[in-house]
């Protein structure tokens, strides 16, 4: 008998729970081989933008690489499918349970639901091994039982039950195999913006440089959107080409450490709020905030197109925008500023704003798209009112204040030297190059978000 691997988040070999489970199992057969395997749904896929398809093809061909190409590709184009592709593998594999590792976002769970009642059905099994989290969402609870919606005293908990005792991969003896009817992964079949690379490998090399360029001066740098003061590992995590519990064991007690532990500890809130609260993938968390006055028609969608093309006349906010679609990919302090003028500027409801980064961020994932969109939109969880609304301008001058973040994505202010580039209207020569005037008047339309929620208030 064989043991039948299901990669899903977690495209790597090392400190992956869920895969040494499986060949600790192997080694208990006569046969100790795992067949690996990965599903793709190809209809999906193909809906896909270019950057998150090539995103995900260089990570699933690096995991390939180091399975010696025995990774086995199952084309399917729903959960059906999923299921039946995985008893087939049984069969073949001479296996009777299927291992892989838990996912909690709303669609992993229907998928691996479906799984098990089809195996089920046909006398297997499905084993659910570890997660993508250093603490697993829902274990985290208050001493009354229930979950934690504020991030502090959810992070004093975490902390104590985080684990950070790394899992290298076991030795296997026959190795791995691929199953006869095993199909290729799918090609992009749209153009990237940029150059991919990804997979298990790299992202140890991205933490090792970071540990070297920025972890120590984490605390101070990383909302600095001019300087390369962030990890750059949200696209591993999100594609499980790195194990969040593979850097906190290598964090010591520093400052800027414990910022950097902490901002993982963010991640892992925002996917245990989604599993106690899965509607809020693509609804309010905060459900009164469903009745305050949105724009809508036209005009609105047109302001909404600005916005996506960054063209908004705010630099701060235009330059966040164009990075994303250059490089699949926005700083996470700009993030949070493109974020506030889309719902709080324009009138636009945060929904709008979170597809378009579904879209385009190569590190997308469900729960910290959602609920950090929820955050800066003031419906969501934690101490983040409605009131607090970002000014593009200061935001600009106190984490980009010479200007070099804006200059390098819009080019047309790049004859603006120092900080001022932050407010071209303020310059004689401003708009000498065609760079766009301001879709509104910051300081108004802050006071018209504030209105409506007093209206909001009244209505509440």
């Amino acid at each position: 008998m064989s043991i039948v691997y299901w990669f899903r988040k977690d495209l790597r070999l090392q400190d992956n729970e869920a895969l040494n489970a499986a060949i600790t199992l192997a080694h208990q057969t006569d046969l100790n081989t795992v067949f690996p395997v990965l599903a793709i749904n190809t209809h999906a896929y193909q809906l896909l933008e270019g950057i998150r398809q090539h995103s995900l093809t260089e990570g699933v061909r690096a995991l390939n690489k180091s399975l010696e190409n025995n990774l086995s590709i199952l084309a399917v184009s729903n959960n059906q499918e999923l299921a039946e592709a995985l008893v087939r593998a049984c069969a073949e594999a001479n296996s009777t349970e299927v291992l892989a590792m838990e996912c909690f976002d709303p669609e992993s769970v229907r998928s691996q639901d479906v799984v098990a009642e089809v195996l089920k059905t046909n006398g297997l099994t499905l084993r659910l091994v570890g997660s993508a989290y250093a603490v697993k969402p829902g274990t985290v609870r208050k001493p009354d039982g229930t979950n934690y919606r504020v991030y502090t005293p959810f992070y004093k908990s975490w902390v104590q039950l985080a684990d950070v005792a790394q899992k290298p991969l076991p030795k296997l003896g026959t190795g791995f195999k691929k199953l006869s009817f095993s199909t290729v992964f799918p090609e992009p079949s749209k153009q990237s913006p940029i150059k991919v690379i990804a997979g298990e490998a790299f992202a140890l090399r991205t933490f090792n440089r970071f540990s070297k360029r920025a972890l120590l001066s984490y605390d101070e740098m990383r909302n600095r959107a001019d300087l390369s003061g962030t990890s750059h590992l949200s696209h591993a995590l999100a594609h499980g080409e790195i194990h969040p519990r593979t850097l906190l064991a290598q964090l010591g007690d520093s400052q800027a450490e414990e910022v950097f532990r902490k901002e993982i500890a963010w991640r892992e809130f925002y996917a245990d709020v989604l599993h106690h609260y899965p509607h809020t993938l693509n609804d309010y968390y905060e459900p009164r905030f469903k009745k305050l006055r949105y724009d809508t028609g036209k005009s609105a969608q047109e302001r909404f197109e600005a916005w996506t093309k960054g063209e908004t006349g705010y630099p701060m906010v235009d330059a966040g925008m164009r990075q994303l679609l250059a490089e699949g990919w926005m700083h996470n302090r700009v993030r949070m500023i493109v974020a506030s003028f889309l719902v709080k500027d324009l009138h636009l409801e945060w929904t709008w704003g979170a597809a378009h980064f579904e879209a385009h961020l190569s590190d997308f994932d469900p729960a910290s798209n959602s609920h950090g969109w929820q955050w800066t939109a003031g419906c969501g969880t934690d101490a983040s009112p409605y009131y607090r609304i970002f000014n593009p301008i200061l935001q600009g001058l106190k984490f980009d204040p010479n200007g070099d973040y804006v200059r390098k994505y819009v080019p047309e202010l790049s004859h603006i030297k120092d900080g001022s580039i932050h407010e071209p209207w303020e310059l004689f020569d401003g708009y000498l190059n065609g760079y766009p005037e301001r879709l509104v008047d910051h300081n108004e339309e802050r006071n018209e978000s504030l209105a409506r929620l007093e209206e909001l208030k009244q209505i509440s």
